[in-house]
Parts: structure tokens; sequence; C-alpha cells
């Protein structure tokens, strides 16, 4: 058994192999690096920048780390993604209720994941 002491300290979680690795601003999916070196964090310069800008923003403005500013447009887009998510779902358990063939649900299954993806590419 583990003493107490022992307990207390987290033991990092070794990074699952194959996993794709997204950049840290825009969410695109990094290129497959070699094993020299430090991991990347960003697809590009420009990405880095605008990481680098909302953190200093965010130290100027005194909000927490982990805050999500979004603009009044940016709310609205993604309750409209949201919204056509939920009506594809809906979608699906109408077509299943109504008795719809296989074709017909892996077709609007395949919607779904679609408009899922899409609402992955927050920025």
């Amino acid at each position: 058994m583990r003493e107490a002491a022992e307990l207390t300290q987290l033991e990092p979680v070794p990074a699952r192999r194959g996993a794709p690795k997204h950049c840290g601003w825009c969410g695109r999916r990094l290129p497959e690096a070699g094993n020299v070196g430090r991991r990347r964090r960003y697809c590009g310069q420009s990405c880095r920048q605008r990481a680098y800008e909302r953190r200093t923003a965010l130290q100027r403005s005194g909000l927490p780390e982990d805050a999500v500013v979004l603009s009044d447009t940016e709310i609205a887009a993604l309750q409209d993604r949201l919204f056509q998510l939920r009506c594809a779902a809906e979608d699906i358990v109408t077509a299943a209720d109504d008795g719809a063939d296989p074709r017909e649900l892996r077709g609007l299954a395949a919607e779904i994941a679609r408009a899922a993806k899409d609402l992955e590419q927050l920025r």
C-alpha cells in the first residue's frame, strides 16, 4: 500500500501513442513529429502569435487564464451550429421511430458526425 505522501503527488499520465495532436490555437491536426525535440503546440507562427497575444491580453485584463472570450457574432454562430446538431439528432430519432431503413439512418448519422466535427473547430 502506498503511503499518504505518495498519494498526494500526481503522477503524469503517459500520452496515448497514435493520438492526434491539435494546434493550441486553431485546433487543426498537427503533423506527425519525430521523437527528437520539444513537441509542437501550434501549427504555425501565426497561431503561435495569436496565442501569445491572447495570453498577454488576459494578463492585462485580469481575466482568468482559462477564460474564453467570444464576440456576439461568434456566440450566434456557435448557437446556430448547436441548433443544427440538435436538429440532426432529432431527425435520427424521428426516422428510427418511423421505421427508416439502415441506409437512411446511416446517412443521418453521417450528417451528425459532420456537424459535430464542424463544432470541434471553435476558433
